[in-house]
C-alpha cells in the first residue's frame, strides 16, 4: 500500500481564476477585486488622507501625517462600512475569509502591514496581498 508524502510548498496546482481556492466566483459580485479597482481605491484613500495632512497641518513632515490619516481612515471605515471610502467608491469591500464581521483587529493588522508597502507588493495566485493573508481577509467586489 503506497503512502502519500506530505504536500510540499509549491505542489498546489495553479488556480483557474483568482479566488477559486477561496470558493469565490470568477467574476461579478463577491469575486476577488482586480488590480485596477484596487489601485484607484488606494489613490482615493491616499488623496483623502492628504487633504488634512497637507492643507490643515502642513509643517515639516506632512507625509507622516498623511500616513497617520490614511491609517485612521482604514481602521475606522473597514469595520464600520465594510471598506475604506476608496473601496466603497470603487465597489469593493473587505471581508474575512472565515466569514462574519471583520472586527477591529483585522483592519488594524491589515493597515499596519499596508503602510509598510512591501507586503502589498507580494501577492498570491488569489491576488491577496501579504497584508490580507496575515489579517485573514480578502478584498472583493460588492
Amino acid at each position: 500500500m503506497p503512502t502519500q508524502s506530505p504536500q510540499r510548498f509549491g505542489d498546489l496546482a495553479p488556480s483557474a481564476w483568482p479566488g477559486e481556492r477561496l470558493g469565490l466566483p470568477e467574476s461579478g459580485p463577491s469575486s476577488v477585486a482586480r488590480p485596477g479597482r484596487r489601485i484607484l481605491a488606494i489613490i482615493i484613500d491616499w488623496a483623502l488622507a492628504a487633504l488634512p495632512a497637507y492643507a490643515l497641518i502642513g509643517g515639516r513632515h506632512p507625509e507622516l501625517w498623511n500616513i497617520l490619516f490614511f491609517a485612521i481612515l482604514q481602521i475606522v471605515f473597514i469595520p464600520t462600512i465594510g471598506g475604506s471610502i476608496g473601496h466603497r467608491v470603487c465597489g469593493l469591500r473587505v471581508v474575512p475569509i472565515a466569514g462574519g464581521w471583520v472586527g477591529p483587529w483585522r483592519p488594524a493588522v491589515r493597515t499596519l502591514l499596508l503602510v509598510l508597502v512591501i507586503p502589498v507588493l507580494v501577492w498570491d495566485s488569489d491576488q491577496r496581498g501579504f497584508h490580507d493573508k496575515i489579517a485573514g481577509t480578502v478584498l472583493i467586489r460588492s
